[in-house]
């Protein structure tokens, strides 16, 4: 690598994603990197026909247009940009792809990968691409949007912003521009021009709607919009990040630390740090492995518990995730976004997977009259990180388990390669769709999708 010579983070950023090869990236990274795409595909083919999917597909299709890539699952052509937000979008729709962008061992709320895998997936069809620039552009996307959180003081979610519209449009403009041919100067103009797409208020997951995967389609879309802007000659902000009304000022409350942008830029290539066992929101994770740990160490009958107490630090205290389960409007997001909801579900079903999202799950009378015994507490000062949950028997007995890592955590509780797979299957049975056949051939490609001599493979096998 050589960008010694751009003066400001944007543009060595910008040069980065350009001049990135396979070749710089190390063994772990891309073992991450197929692992992550396995699992976002999985996801999609689990997500496409969750609430509000098919309505979007067919806007997308009466809006019609040039027929450059695939609508994944459903089938037709469509504009790469509408179709990359569609994807995307599926992709989301449980809330079960990677999340958590991780630099250096400092972690952030996100969700790139729902975007960014979407993104080079559809662009890859639209140029025809092989599996090793697939996976290139995929992580120099990644680490621009890795970077750019981390580096963000606060990161804008004090202030109301959701971090999928503020930071992945980053990610996917530099997919988008680097499988588009940019040059550097286009490069910067792009991440200019995103700086004007980006935002997402965080009420779409407070408020539990539809929209909570809105901004998962909408920063696939802008992204590759902007780049197509840069290349047909168009012009953006010089420095999307640190200029006076760049990224940091007006979504962060400043740049907590400008060498995170730069430091190791071309050797180290960072991402989602956290692929999800079960499909609920993140926050969920701790309460259903505390719930699921119970249940396999002392094989609880649910209709032996009396009350169940998840204790949870202060910073839930106005999370919706804390709020007494209700059925709104979308249930669906009702249920994803509801730690009384996944806990009922891990101690009833003993498991938390998609199934347990259908409409006839969440208004299951047994799981709603669970839950009227599921209560919150504070968790005591001396531990303010991590869950605990108590469960108090019929009987009497009190039993206690607590997480201070939850699985799927690269770092500290990994999910292993075979339970990766395992859920990849998962969703495939669960969504009814592509058959199983088709599934098998598409997860040995994506094993070693290293060897793939064009992207183009993997789109029939991933449509009904």
């Amino acid at each position: 690598m050589n960008s010694t010579t751009e003066s400001t983070p944007i543009e060595k950023l910008a040069a980065n994603v350009l001049e990135t090869r396979f070749e710089n990236l190390d063994q772990e990274a891309l073992e991450h990197a197929k692992n992550r795409i396995i699992d976002v595909v999985g996801c999609l083919i689990g997500g496409a026909n969750a609430p509000g999917n098919s309505g979007l597909v067919d806007l997308v299709r009466d809006w019609g247009g040039k027929e450059e890539a695939t609508i994944l699952i459903h089938g037709g052509k469509a504009p790469a940009h509408n179709v990359a937000m569609v994807n995307s979008i599926m992709a989301r729709s449980f809330d079960f792809e990677p999340v958590s962008p991780v630099v250096e061992e400092i972690t952030a709320g996100g969700h790139l990968s729902g975007s960014t895998v979407m993104t080079a997936i559809t662009m890859g069809e639209v140029k025809d691409i092989n599996g090793k620039e697939l996976i290139t552009a995929l992580l120099a996307g990644d680490d621009v949007a890795s970077r750019v959180l981390l580096g963000g003081s606060g990161s804008g979610l004090a202030s109301g912003w959701d971090r999928i519209g503020p930071i992945n449009p980053f990610g996917t403009a530099a997919i988008a521009g680097r499988l588009l041919g940019l040059n550097r100067l286009q490069m910067r103009n792009a991440f200019g021009i995103v700086l004007n797409l980006i935002a997402g208020s965080f009420d779409i997951i407070q408020d539990t709607t539809t929209s909570f995967k809105l901004t998962q389609g909408t920063s696939a879309r802008s992204g590759i919009f902007s780049a197509q802007l840069a290349k047909a000659g168009w012009t953006g902000p010089k420095d999307a990040l640190l200029g006076k009304f760049g990224y940091y000022h007006l979504y962060t409350e400043g740049c907590r630390d400008p060498n995170i942008l730069t430091k190791d830029l071309g050797k180290k290539f960072y991402s989602d740090g956290v692929i999800k066992p079960y499909s609920c929101c993140r926050g969920c994770h701790g309460p259903v492995d505390c719930a699921l740990a119970l249940v396999h160490k002392h094989g609880l009958d649910a209709r032996d518990i009396q009350e169940a107490i998840i204790y949870v630090s202060a910073a839930y205290s106005d999370n919706v995730l804390a709020l007494p389960f209700r059925i709104g409007d979308f249930s669906h997001g009702n249920a994803i976004f509801s730690i009384q909801y996944c806990v009922a579900t891990a101690l009833l079903k003993k498991s938390v997977r998609p199934e347990h999202f259908t409409e006839e799950s969440i208004r299951d009378p047994q799981i709603n009259a669970f839950i009227d015994k599921i209560k919150f507490a504070e968790l005591p000062r001396a531990e303010p990180h991590g869950i605990k949950l108590q469960i108090i028997m019929k009987d009497g007995r009190e039993l206690t388990e607590s997480v201070d890592v939850p699985k799927g955590d690269q770092i500290g509780n990994p999910m292993s390669k075979d339970e990766i797979i395992a859920k990849f299957w998962t969703n495939v049975e669960f969504s009814r769709t592509i058959t199983r056949e088709n599934a098998g051939k598409l997860l040995a490609i994506l094993e070693k999708l290293e060897n793939l001599d064009s992207v183009n493979r993997i789109v029939p096998l991933l449509v009904v």
